[in-house]
């Protein structure tokens, strides 16, 4: 469980998301989770937590090879930019039933404003977290969290030009997949067309 936890991250499009985890592999990093992530935000029907920047979110972690099955209930507090790093204040517990949190928090009013699935392979790399990431349809992202200087000597293990890793959203980077490529960005399964496979490389573990 994590109170008050300040959150500081920094992301980054891949190219090359094979190499990526060769390289992380050739620096004696240690791969904890390999699998998808679904996340679930919620909302009042007013979009309040939106309007004041603040997400309620339950997230669940399904194992494809690597890992435990398990799910958290997250608050996060308004974005902040500091020295560069995307910063966040966040509240973060293991929940034992999504559904059973998920229903609570309708209880309450809530209502799912957005979902996110993605499969995802989690790395510890220098004491900081580096999580790389698939979408359904959009650009593979790479994202390191951690205390600035481990964040620091983590990017550096990924090989990736340092002037690659921005503070900025999710949302920012799918708006830049579009206007590169033409296309939409598709973030949940749920929104691909009827014979569209998902750009996850392991989602056929899940079928």
């Amino acid at each position: 469980m994590s109170i008050g936890a300040r959150e500081l991250e920094l992301k980054a499009v891949v190219g090359d998301a094979a190499a990526l985890a060769a390289r992380l592999a050739g620096a004696g990093t240690t791969c904890t989770f390999r699998g998808v992530m679904r996340d679930r935000r919620y909302d009042l029907p007013d979009r309040s937590l939106m309007a004041r920047d603040e997400v309620l979110r339950v997230r669940t972690f399904e194992p494809a090879g690597l890992g435990t099955a398990r799910a958290e209930l997250t608050w996060k507090g308004p974005t902040q930019r500091t020295d560069g790093y995307k910063e966040r204040e966040e509240l973060q517990f293991d929940v034992g039933d999504a559904a059973a949190a998920g229903e609570v928090i309708a209880r309450l009013g809530f209502e799912v404003s957005d979902a996110i699935d993605r499969c995802v392979a989690y790395h510890e790399v220098a004491g900081a977290v580096v999580r790389i990431e698939w979408y359904p349809r959009m650009d593979v992202l790479v994202e390191v969290e951690g205390a600035p200087e481990k964040i620091e000597r983590a990017v550096a293990a990924t090989g990736l030009a340092r002037t690659d890793f921005t503070a900025d959203r999710l949302l920012d980077f799918a708006a830049r997949y579009e206007q590169r490529t033409g296309t939409a960005a598709v973030l949940r399964l749920d929104m691909l067309g009827p014979n569209e496979a998902p750009g996850f490389p392991e989602w056929a573990a899940h079928k």
